[in-house]
């Protein structure tokens, strides 16, 4: 028996993030081609007007209905994505233009469930619906979510978050996680999977997955700091203990801890287990390497070790993660 119709509207606006858009209606495609039945999805782009639509790629898309003919009208998912300006000294800024926080607040009080992606967080936010509650964007914006709306607890590391009929989503490709989370929010995992499949994805990324490596995260403004980063990442078998870490610095145990906080926002113990953690994962994904031997390469030096560290890292063990995250071979 075909499912009812569930209407999901998708926010158009100037400079919107390409990616945010056309992601997610790809899922609710794939989605009908694996449903025996018609899934009910009826997925339209909505603007202020009929007229394109420039995206932040430069690519021009046309909407297919105007905002205000959805007043009063149910909506079964508001989708609302993203847009960013980037300075002259290169840092990114999110933007929440006030005419598109207006029709997200008007259109969110019509709507089932509502779900930001990458960015477009910012918006939810400056529209109210974040107000206490837990939120995820791009990495690149989350200190700036945070200063802007302390009310919100930001996690800058998740994919994605639910809170109740609120969906917030990290950054540009994990669009299609959170939509195969939608997908099985309403149809369970198994139509999830299979569309993941299609998509040639990872069998659906846990939300506390996290959105990007230790490794990758924004350089620190000191040389000294990122060759001591560098030095950690070519020696994570090694003891490294703090005053092996001070020495390479030419510091003190206590001021290594200092520059650690203010580079970094961590402990130096933390960040050696992140890039433990980080550097097992790898290992996990892509070998077959035996846990011991994944521990003892990683400077866990046992299992035991190991597995505390995904505990508190990622809230799984390293075998549940390599059964889900081992790349098949070729």
């Amino acid at each position: 028996m075909p499912h009812p119709e569930r209407l999901i509207v998708i926010l158009l606006f100037d400079r919107v993030d390409l990616l945010d858009v056309t992601g997610p209606p790809e899922v609710f495609a794939l989605l009908q081609r694996e449903m025996e039945e018609p899934c009910g999805y009826k997925v339209v782009l909505a603007a202020e007007s009929l007229e394109p639509v420039t995206t932040a790629a430069g690519v021009r898309v046309l909407p297919d209905i105007r905002l205000d003919s959805l007043q009063h009208q149910p909506i079964d998912t508001l989708i609302v994505p993203g847009s960013v300006e980037t300075d002259a000294r290169g840092r990114v800024q999110a933007l929440a233009d006030p005419q598109v926080v207006q029709w997200v607040q008007a259109l969110a009080s019509q709507s089932r469930r509502v779900a930001s992606v990458c960015v477009g967080a910012h918006i939810l936010a400056a529209a109210g619906l974040l107000e206490g509650k837990e939120a995820t964007t791009h990495w690149s914006t989350a200190a700036q979510l945070a200063q802007d709306h302390p009310d919100i607890r930001v996690d800058a590391d998740r994919i994605y978050i639910q809170q109740g009929r609120i969906w917030t989503g990290a950054g540009l490709t994990t669009c299609l996680d959170l939509a195969l989370a939608l997908v099985a929010d309403d149809f369970g995992n198994a139509p999830a999977m299979r569309v993941a499949r299609q998509l040639v994805m990872f069998l659906k990324r846990t939300g506390g997955q996290s959105q990007f490596s230790v490794m990758l995260e924004p350089l620190s403004s000191t040389r000294r700091m990122e060759n001591l980063r560098q030095y950690i990442a070519l020696n994570l078998g090694q003891p490294l203990s703090m005053p092996d870490l001070a020495e390479q610095m030419h510091v003190s145990d206590r001021q290594l801890a200092r520059i650690f906080k203010t580079e970094l926002g961590m402990t130096p113990a933390a960040y050696l287990e992140a890039a433990r953690v980080e550097a097992a994962r790898q290992q996990l994904e892509a070998t077959d390497a035996s846990l011991e031997r994944v521990a003892e390469t990683c400077g866990f030096n046992t299992t035991d070790t190991l597995h505390r560290a995904f505990r508190r890292q990622l809230g799984t063990t390293p075998g549940q993660y390599r059964n889900r995250f081992r790349a098949p071979a070729e």
